[in-house]
């Protein structure tokens, strides 16, 4: 099964979205938008991913530059940041099974289907 946290106002995701429905694979979209990540399924996405949580902060967003940009941040609080603010969280993620890659450029998802 492939997941695909997608946010259907960034241009990038719908492009993974469309590539992923023309796949033969079976796919569950997840619009992160709404469906909001827990603390702990996004902990368990950063660990697929195999990246530090700081990798999956979009740190040109407003909201990054006025509230965080500058301060000193453990790991579960840049997390805690991410889940109380979706918008920060990069885009498309995709996840298949233990692996999962920020889809950025598109290619990337072949390293994990």
């Amino acid at each position: 099964m492939i997941t695909i946290y997608h946010n259907p106002r960034c241009s990038k995701s719908r492009e993974c979205n469309v590539f992923l429905e023309a796949s033969d694979k079976d796919v569950t979209v997840i619009n992160y938008m709404q469906t909001l990540f827990t603390f702990d399924t996004l902990s368990e996405v950063i660990k697929k991913i195999n990246i530090a949580p700081i990798q999956l902060v979009r740190t040109n967003e407003k909201i990054w530059k006025d509230t965080y940009k500058g301060t000193e941040m453990s790991d579960p609080e840049i997390i805690e940041a991410m889940v109380s603010h979706p918008k920060l969280i990069q885009r498309p993620i995709v996840v298949n099974g233990d692996k999962a890659v920020i889809a950025r450029p598109l290619e990337k998802v072949q390293e994990i289907l």
